[in-house]
C-alpha cells in the first residue's frame, strides 16, 4: 500500500491506455496523490483529447498533469523542485525509433538513433532518481518499467539492449541511493496492449509466445491492472525492504523452458 496523502510521480504519461496512467490510478485508489509528466503540450493534449477517452469532466480536472522532457536536465531538475515532498516515483519511459532501431534487422549505421533510445530508456533513469531524491528527504522508492531480459526477443533489437542497461542501473543506483533511505527497483511486464506496444514490430509474435509459454493465462488488456498492483508494492511501505531487484509480473513466462504442453495448461476460469 502507497503511503495516503502522499505524492508519487508518474512520468512517462503517454494516453488512457497507457500503463502510467493505471498505475496513477491505482495510487489514487490507495488514497495517494499523483502528479503526471509529460513530454511537452502536444503530448497532454493527446491525452486529454483522446477520442477513447473515458474520463468525466471532473476527473479531467482533477489531473495534474507537468511537462518534462526526460533529455533536458534543466526540466527535470525544475520538475522536482517545484513539487515539493515526494515519496516514489515511476519511471514509465522508452523509446527508440521502429524504423532503425526494431525490425527485422538488428544491425544499423543509425548511431545517434540507438543513443538517443539509450539516453531516453536508461541515462534518463539516473537523471531522475538524481535530482529526486532530495525531494524524499524521509525515503521513498523508485520504480522503472522494463521487459524480460533473460531472452532475446525477435524485433525488439536494441530495445531489448536498453532495457538490459536499464536493470544494470537499477543495481548500480540502488546501491548508490541506499544511504538516502531511496530503493530503486524495476518491474519487467509480460507484453501489455498500449500504444506505445502498439509501435513494436512483431508485438503480437511476443503476445503469442505468452499464449504458448506462460503458465497462468496472460492477457495483454486485462493484466494490465496486475502489472500496476505490483509496482504500487513497490512503492509503498510493504516492500520497504526490497531494493535493486527486478520483479517479474508475467504470468510466469519468464521461468519457463520451452512451450507449455497441453496437459499443463490453465483450466478456464
Amino acid at each position: 500500500m502507497v503511503e495516503k496523502d502522499k505524492t508519487y510521480v508518474v512520468m512517462g504519461l503517454l494516453d488512457q491506455d497507457s500503463i502510467a496512467y493505471a498505475i496513477g490510478r491505482t495510487i489514487e485508489s490507495q488514497g495517494g496523490k499523483v502528479v503526471y509528466t509529460v513530454q511537452n503540450e502536444r503530448m497532454k493534449k493527446l491525452f486529454i483529447d483522446s477520442r477513447r477517452s473515458k474520463m468525466t469532466e471532473d476527473e479531467r480536472a482533477g489531473l495534474n498533469i507537468r511537462f518534462c522532457d526526460i533529455t533536458i536536465q534543466d526540466e527535470v531538475v525544475a520538475l522536482f523542485r517545484d513539487i515539493g515532498p515526494i515519496s516514489g516515483v515511476v519511471h514509465s519511459i522508452a523509446f527508440a525509433n521502429p524504423q532503425t532501431c526494431l525490425g527485422t534487422e538488428f544491425h544499423t549505421d543509425a548511431v545517434d538513433d540507438i543513443k538517443l533510445a539509450h539516453h531516453i530508456s536508461c541515462i534518463s533513469l539516473a537523471t531522475v532518481a538524481r535530482f529526486a531524491q532530495p525531494a524524499m528527504a524521509e525515503g521513498g522508492s523508485i520504480v522503472a518499467m522494463t521487459f524480460n531480459t533473460k531472452y532475446v526477443f525477435p524485433f525488439y533489437n536494441w530495445m531489448g539492449v536498453q532495457k538490459a542497461a536499464l536493470e544494470a542501473l537499477v543495481k548500480a543506483l540502488a546501491r548508490r541511493h541506499g544511504r538516502d533511505h531511496v530503493r530503486v527497483n524495476a518491474v519487467s511486464a509480460g507484453p501489455l496492449a498500449t500504444m506505445a506496444a502498439s509501435k513494436i514490430p512483431g508485438f503480437s509474435e511476443m503476445a503469442n509466445h505468452w499464449d504458448r509459454a506462460s503458465p497462468l493465462p496472460w492477457d495483454p488488456v486485462a493484466d494490465k491492472q496486475a502489472v500496476a498492483n505490483a509496482v504500487v508494492y513497490m512503492l509503498g511501505q510493504f516492500s520497504k525492504k526490497i531494493t535493486g531487484q527486478v520483479l517479474y509480473v508475467d504470468g510466469g513466462a519468464s521461468i519457463m523452458g520451452g512451450d507449455l504442453l497441453d496437459h499443463e495448461r490453465a483450466k478456464p476460469a
